[in-house]
């Protein structure tokens, strides 16, 4: 955890994009992993089981129905209430250009975008984790940067 714990949870983060939820699954991971540690094939690369670990549980709770209660309960509280210092300060975070743009991509692209960037793995590691081949990684970060580019030129001189 002292070595991969800030990557799990900016992986999360990058998915869900709720700190709370990315706290709770980050815990999940790795328990998960401390759990199925002996499942782990020799030689395989422990980055990229971890990160498919991640990207796993991630899903799953999403899935669940405890995530859309607890999103429709923020939802309504931000439109009811006054935002928190913390969600102001993580708003001001993720308004970096580059990432904000990151951001709006579709999970697909954006999940590419983040593997390679700011995760740096491999293609094939991306592959793993992403359960796609090579090809379709290559293809999605291609398509990810055409989208990126796109929404730069609108930014810079409005909707084109």
């Amino acid at each position: 955890m002292n070595a991969y714990g800030k990557e799990v949870w900016n992986y999360v983060f990058s998915i869900t994009r709720k700190r709370d939820i990315a706290d709770d699954i980050t815990q999940e991971v790795f328990i998960k992993v401390y759990l199925h540690l002996d499942s782990l094939r020799r030689g395989a690369s422990f980055k990229t089981w971890l990160f498919t670990i991640t990207r796993n549980t991630t899903i799953d709770f999403q899935r669940s129905t405890f995530l859309r209660k607890v999103t429709l309960f923020d939802w309504l509280e931000e439109r009811g209430g006054e935002r928190s210092v913390e969600q102001e300060a993580l708003e001001k975070w993720a308004l970096n250009d580059m990432w904000a743009m990151v951001f709006k991509l579709p999970a697909k692209y954006r999940e590419a975008i983040i593997l390679f960037a700011h995760h740096q793995l491999s293609m094939k590691e991306m592959a793993d984790v992403l359960g796609v081949t090579e090809v379709a990684v290559k293809s999605r970060l291609f398509r990810a940067r055409q989208k990126l580019a796109k929404m730069k030129v609108i930014s810079n001189y409005g909707s084109v």
